[in-house]
């Protein structure tokens, strides 16, 4: 028996001093990205094309429209975002970076409320990081950015016949020393920008290329609490390249990176509001 003060497990529920704190963390951002150039735009619950945006369809929540077309729940903001900005906008506006607030869903029931940032055919992702440190500095939070680059691990993967792309979501630190391979080994260990030089002499050149523009990010970063996880991979359809992560304890408040949607590279990153809350509360 379901009794009526229950809620589904995965939604969410604010009031008082909780709801308070989840307004403020979105005024505070909204006058930061107001303040720095970007309109907001809010996007329809309901899209056609969610699935070219999750890795995972079965998280979708689908529903079918009058026409009998599938649609679902909107699980990811991005690529609909800028889909809409270039297809539906584009002869209404040339404007460039947007932010909105809004939830998500997955399947089940699970809600997650963001605040998400786009900064279309930028490809200098520091330009969005930096915007992301400004709005958890004036939250009083200074967490640790992690700095990583999906593309590593993708071509590890391919020159090393005895590594999957499993091995690196699974952290497979072991597998990785047993290969013998010296530069492979300082890049497990590799955590500051200054190490990277180093490895520079040693590493093959498509590795090289790669380390460069993290070692760019980093320095390019304003705060100077950061590190830097070269063999960090998590399957997404979109951040395929420079990627970065804000971590507090355990929980990962911020995520973004760089991304292409058809030929247009773009940067942008998103605030997990519900977790910042909690962090905010404790």
């Amino acid at each position: 028996m379901i009794l009526e003060h229950e809620i589904p497990n995965g939604t969410k529920l604010y009031f008082g001093e909780s709801a308070k704190k989840k307004r403020e963390i979105e005024q505070v951002a909204s006058d930061v990205l107001y303040k720095n150039g970007f309109e907001e735009i809010v996007t329809p619950f309901f899209s056609y094309h969610q699935h070219e945006s999750i890795a995972d369809t079965k998280e979708l929540i689908r529903v079918n429209d009058e026409t009998n077309h599938n649609i679902s729940l909107r699980a990811d903001s991005t690529i609909d975002v800028v889909r809409i900005i270039e297809k539906r906008l584009g002869r209404n506006t040339e404007h460039k970076k947007w932010f909105y607030i809004q939830p998500v869903f997955r399947y089940p029931t699970e809600e997650q409320y963001q605040v998400g940032v786009e900064y279309m055919g930028e490809k200098k992702l520091s330009k969005v990081l930096n915007l992301s440190v400004e709005i958890l500095d004036k939250l009083e939070l200074k967490p640790l950015t992690q700095i990583s680059n999906m593309k590593i691990p993708k071509i590890l993967a391919k020159m090393f016949k005895e590594l999957t792309l499993e091995d690196f979501r699974q952290v497979n630190i072991e597998k990785f020393l047993n290969l013998n391979v010296d530069w492979l080994e300082k890049l497990v260990y590799l955590q500051y920008a200054e190490q990277i030089d180093e490895l520079l002499q040693i590493a093959p050149k498509e590795i090289q290329e790669e380390l460069i523009k993290m070692k760019e990010l980093s320095e390019e970063l304003a705060c100077g609490n950061s590190v830097l996880a070269p063999l960090y991979y998590a399957e997404m359809l979109y951040y395929d390249e420079l990627f970065f992560r804000t971590i507090s304890g355990n929980e990962v408040l911020v995520s973004g990176g760089r991304y292409k949607n058809d030929k247009l590279t773009s940067i942008g990153f998103a605030i997990y509001v519900d977790v910042l809350c909690e962090t905010l509360t404790k």
